[in-house]
């Protein structure tokens, strides 16, 4: 395999800008608007987001996970017995990164998470595919398993036991992070970006610009 020369790679960002005149008055009609930019791009998995957590020794870890509720939050599902839903019971506090290379744009926020309530999780989880389903039901997300055919197995099995409804497993279910940061990046070139961050302050919200 030839050596790559890493340092070698770059591209410059020159699409657009970003101007505090650009900004929605709050940072959710911001997020809705780039969001939909990013839809109507066509960009592939455009709700894919990382989520970092940590345990409250600082130990951290991430992943990507879906934007699947966007209000006063950003709401994702997943396990809480896996290694996130453990780090954010222990330590409720994260991050999520937006990235939309094609737009050259990048949406981060950090702030408190909770879960969501078992009734928006019920709500959400009659919306799975039956796959999906089956697969949150048979998932010991994050422990160590013998090998592929276990799980498929174990799938197969739960498959036949609910050949109508599957049920929600108690330990699956939704988290909101609500932000007390929400920064918009825009790619510009020289790498001098546009950053503009609303940051909340009480009971409302400023928008500073950062330095790229």
């Amino acid at each position: 395999m030839p050596d790559i020369d890493l340092a070698a790679l770059r591209r410059e960002y020159t699409r657009a800008g970003l101007s505090e005149a650009d900004l929605a008055p709050d940072w959710l009609t911001q997020l809705r608007r780039w969001l939909a930019d990013a839809v109507a791009a066509g960009l592939d998995e455009p709700t894919a987001m990382t989520l970092a957590t940590a345990t409250p020794d600082g130990r951290p870890s991430a992943r990507t996970v879906l934007l699947k509720g966007l209000d006063d939050g950003f709401v994702f599902y997943t396990n809480a017995r896996s290694r996130k839903g453990r780090e954010l019971a222990a330590n409720p506090r994260a991050a999520v990164v937006l990235l939309w290379r094609d737009l050259e744009r990048q949406v981060t926020a950090t702030g408190t998470v909770a879960p969501v309530s078992a009734e928006e999780s019920d709500a959400y989880f009659a919306t799975r595919p039956r796959g999906a389903q089956l697969g949150a039901l048979a998932s010991e997300q994050s422990v160590v398993i013998p090998d592929r055919r276990w799980l498929e197995e174990r799938v197969a099995e739960l498959a036949a036991r609910y050949p109508d409804d599957v049920p929600r497993p108690d330990h699956w279910g939704g988290f909101r992070l609500r932000p007390d940061e929400v920064e918009f990046w825009q790619g510009r070139p020289d790498r001098l970006h546009d950053r503009l961050r609303y940051r909340r302050d009480g009971d409302r919200w400023v928008v500073e610009r950062l330095s790229p």
